[in-house]
């Protein structure tokens, strides 16, 4: 029974399945963390090819000096608002200075200096609070899911911190971690299968809503110890 970390554009949570539900145990309380990359990679003007995130990734790579940025995990719940409050402050500082000709600031650092200390930033409060979420369940494992989760420095952090539990980290195939109908199908088949009624649903019973919460489906295609 692993931890999820899921991590998107409209999502993130930490879930861990209990008595029939996949429970939310810690979550953002303003954007998701894949919406405060790509608003972040709107201020750097970043392209949208192939995606943000992944531009914001690549430059991270190159990037040597860490920008403090606010940091802010309440229990296992995070906040990222801050975070882009502040980086907003900084470009248009940096910006005023450059043009300004300032000296005496000494600015230093590069848009790659910007993706690297957000990157390390967010990535260090989602391993935080996985981390909780670990030792409150009594799990040994974590499972990251949704698009932020293709990042390969999301999983090498979140790595280090398993290794120093013994616990196991895997990540979905990008493939599946991105939006994709996919992971809905199994989840339609799963519970369908489950269902001895077989009654299930016609189309025009079904519905679809954004603010539908993880924790709102009754899991019946698992069996509780």
């Amino acid at each position: 029974n692993p931890v999820v970390l899921y991590v998107s554009g409209g999502n993130t949570q930490i879930i861990a399945y209990s008595e029939h539900r996949y429970r939310i145990f810690g979550e953002t309380i303003d954007i998701a963390v894949g919406n405060c990359l790509d608003r972040f990679a709107r201020l750097l003007k970043l392209s949208n090819d192939p995606s943000p995130g992944y531009n914001i990734e690549q430059l991270a790579k190159k990037g040597n000096t860490y920008i403090p940025l606010p940091y802010t995990v309440k229990g296992m719940d995070v906040s990222f608002s801050g975070i882009l409050s502040h980086v907003k402050t900084i470009i248009v500082g940096h910006k005023q200075a450059r043009t300004q000709a300032h000296e005496q600031k000494k600015i230093k650092y590069s848009n790659e200096d910007l993706c690297f200390s957000l990157q390390e930033t967010l990535f260090a409060m989602l391993v935080e609070i996985t981390e909780r979420a670990l030792a409150h369940v009594g799990s040994n494992q974590v499972l990251i899911v949704g698009g932020v989760g293709c990042n390969v420095r999301l999983q090498e952090m979140m790595g280090v911190m398993c290794n120093e539990r013994q616990a196991t980290v895997c990540a979905i195939d990008e493939r599946y971690c991105i939006d994709n109908g996919a992971m809905i199908a199994q989840a339609g088949y799963e519970m369908f299968r489950a269902d001895k009624t077989r009654k299930g649903m016609t189309l025009e019973e079904t519905s679809c809503s954004q603010r539908f919460r993880t924790d709102a489906t009754f899991v019946n295609w698992r069996e509780d110890k």
